[in-house]
């Protein structure tokens, strides 16, 4: 269901992303790196959901808005930290999106499902809050995986892996076994699931 209002959020979504300073290489191609993750979530949820609702779609698409806007460093190092700034960072991103969504002309409940999907209220118990959480481990499988086997010892990767695993229902579990990892990748994985 592709209305004119989706184009027009999708539109000011994208043209906001477009400013991410940070870029993301991907096939030889520098791309601003929100505006990448963004249309790569979005094209996750259609993977996992065809019919995706409009909301879920809209929440795709700015899932992680103006991240760059609120940077780690922000907030103190460590766990507590950490949990911190990405609480705020969860309830900024829901605010720039609804910001946009009253621009374009979307009602309250609409906007209310968007941030609640943003937000992941009723993560598990919640079809589409735990779409948009396969979509995002997803994306973090198939983009930023291989680069984080390159950071972190093989023990650290294992416990990500297990941590993104758990998160995830069968639908995404299945379709993160389809993706293609380098041999390294695929044999943490392994280890990983056993």
């Amino acid at each position: 269901m592709q209305t004119s209002k989706l184009h027009a959020a999708f539109e000011l979504f994208d043209n906001y992303n477009s400013q991410d300073i940070k870029k993301y290489l991907f096939n030889g191609v520098e791309y601003p790196q929100e505006l990448f993750f963004a249309k790569e979530v979005y094209k996750s949820i259609l993977e996992l959901n065809p019919q995706a609702s409009e909301a879920l779609l809209l929440a795709s698409r700015c899932q992680h808005i103006g991240r760059w806007e609120v940077p780690r460093e922000s907030y103190p190092d460590g766990k507590a930290g950490y949990l911190n700034w990405r609480s705020n960072l969860a309830k900024y991103h829901a605010e720039k999106a609804a910001e946009i969504l009253i621009k374009v002309g979307y009602d309250d409940e609409t906007i209310h499902n968007v941030k609640r999907i943003i937000l992941k209220q009723q993560l598990k118990t919640d079809s589409e809050v735990q779409t948009m959480e396969n979509a995002l481990c997803l994306v973090f499988l198939q983009f930023e995986y291989e680069g984080f086997l390159q950071k972190h010892s093989d023990e650290k990767i294992i416990r990500i892996l297990q941590k993104t695993w758990r998160k995830m229902t069968e639908p995404g579990r299945n379709a993160a076994l389809k993706l293609n990892f380098s041999e390294k990748g695929l044999e943490l994985i392994k280890r990983a699931l056993n």
